[in-house]
């Protein structure tokens, strides 16, 4: 979408501005779209701009500039229409999910991985609310999920990892299960003190 300042379009070897533009262009019947003329810029680029109505103040038009002047103008209308929602998932993206704050790194894998994850978020976050069908806007989903994990506190969590990790190895051979209490053990005896307290009370009888 493109505003008035003081650009100026070349059409038929003269300059004019946007609403001078508007006298050229034959209403087709559409109920929200005027018409489009296709003109260059001072730079002598061709562009093509769609004139429709604004919905929210009917005496006013919006003009929507495509430098692909071959797209029709409904078209153009619906892929501007896809910015909104395109401008809600970044906007969401950056203040909820964090993205490109949440950490800092100069490796470009640690880059697409951290937006990766992000997007995976914000990802299970839509699904959630047009599975419900729930009013709630992304921020609140994230807080509300955010609540939810802190009900449980870290030792909680670790303790419980562990025990689910002990329960599924024990269904495994003798020579692997002896190879993993091993390592485990061995990973356990190398970490702090507070974090060797958590798993004192581990049984590893099945």
């Amino acid at each position: 979408m493109v505003k008035q300042l003081k650009q100026r379009y070349n059409y038929q070897g003269k300059y004019y501005t946007l609403p001078e533009l508007r006298k050229f262009v034959r209403f087709e019947g559409s109920k929200n779209i005027l018409g489009s003329v296709i003109v260059t810029t001072k730079t002598g680029i061709p562009v093509k701009i769609v004139i429709v109505h604004n919905r929210n103040k009917k005496s006013e038009c919006l003009y929507l500039l495509s430098t692909d002047c071959s797209l029709s103008d409904g078209e153009i209308v619906r892929i501007y229409g896809n910015r909104w929602s395109i401008e809600c998932f970044f906007k969401a993206s950056k203040s909820f999910l964090k993205l490109g704050t949440e950490f800092q790194s100069r490796t470009y894998d640690a880059m697409v991985s951290h937006t990766a994850i992000v997007f995976t978020r914000y990802t299970i976050l839509e699904w959630i609310r047009r599975n419900e069908n729930d009013e709630k806007t992304y921020g609140e989903l994230f807080f509300m999920f955010c609540e939810d994990i802190q009900d449980m506190d870290l030792t909680n969590a670790l303790q419980s990892l562990m025990a689910l990790f002990v329960e599924h190895i024990s269904t495994l051979s003798a020579d692997i299960t002896a190879c993993i209490k091993s390592k485990v053990t061995d990973w356990m005896n190398s970490q702090a003190a507070f974090i060797q307290a958590l798993f004192r009370n581990i049984c590893w009888e099945s």
